[in-house]
């Protein structure tokens, strides 16, 4: 640790209270709670720190109180402040940390006279914590993957380059939103690697319900460089347990579209992949 992280560390529990800022079982990783925020934010500082900036990898906890959806909404904008803030040579999380407060008063919603109007039959059927933009936004540039198919399990990549944390997240409640097979289906498991201002980086995952399946795919995804771009992979579950072959499924689907899309050069099965149900 160098000297500099280390007052950093003192100086932040100091200003924010003991426990704002603590390390990980993993090395080099922090967990920032942000004051007045309901998520954790898990921070990884290089050796090198602060000439290089320091990686946001995803959310530690979303608290006992937090609603549906706050945890993405923080990552983005501290990603967003972070990027901000950050010039090499200079310790940024104090600032990033006041930016964030900043970011939230801006979007903070104006006070209203009058309660909202009752929600539609179609906006009852969407996704928890869609908004109308969502509903409306513009089709995102996805490449499908082939369907993967064993033991009546169904497993479909999604893959779409994304420029930030928020687009990353819009895309992918837009495809909640507006395809209700997706929506319905028994897990969305979600990667994104994104390159922000200032050499800033971030990434994130998250398993829906298959435990492991999101930090396997972010890590498919370092193996192969790629950045600035999110992978969603469905299943549909066929009522067989497979076993860890599912984490080979998610990943080949994954790994199809981002051939498709043009990321990789390897080449991509054409055919359906069919287990023998044995």
């Amino acid at each position: 640790m160098s000297e500099e992280l280390r007052d950093e560390i003192e100086a932040i529990n100091s200003i924010y209270g003991d426990g704002c800022l603590v390390p990980s079982s993993d090395d080099n990783v922090y967990i920032l709670k942000p004051p007045g925020e309901s998520s954790s934010l898990r921070i990884q500082f290089p050796t090198a720190y602060p000439e290089e900036p320091p990686t946001v990898i995803g959310t530690n906890s979303t608290g006992e109180h937090g609603r549906k959806g706050d945890a993405a909404r923080e990552l983005s904008l501290f990603c967003q402040a972070l990027g901000n803030v950050y010039q090499p040579g200079t310790v940024c999380l104090f600032d990033a940390i006041e930016e964030l407060g900043r970011l939230l008063e801006t979007l903070a919603p104006e006070p209203q006279d009058e309660p909202d109007p009752a929600p539609s039959a179609h906006e009852e059927d969407s996704a928890d914590d869609v908004t109308p933009h969502e509903l409306s936004m513009k089709e995102p540039p996805w490449v499908m993957s082939d369907p993967f198919v064993e033991l009546r399990s169904t497993f479909v990549a999604r893959c779409a380059a994304v420029s930030s944390t928020a687009e990353a997240e819009a895309y992918l409640q837009h495809l909640l939103a507006s395809d209700k097979k997706v929506r319905t289906a028994t897990h969305n498991m979600t990667a994104w690697r994104i390159k922000g201002p200032n050499n800033t980086t971030f990434q994130d995952c998250n398993d829906d319900g298959e435990t492991a399946a999101g930090g396997r795919l972010l890590h498919l995804m370092q193996l192969m460089d790629l950045w600035n771009v999110m992978v969603v992979v469905t299943r549909w579950y066929g009522g067989h347990k497979l076993g860890p072959r599912r984490f080979a499924l998610i990943n080949q689907a994954a790994r199809d579209s981002f051939v498709k899309a043009g990321l990789v050069t390897e080449p991509s099965s054409s055919s359906k992949k069919k287990g023998s149900g044995k």
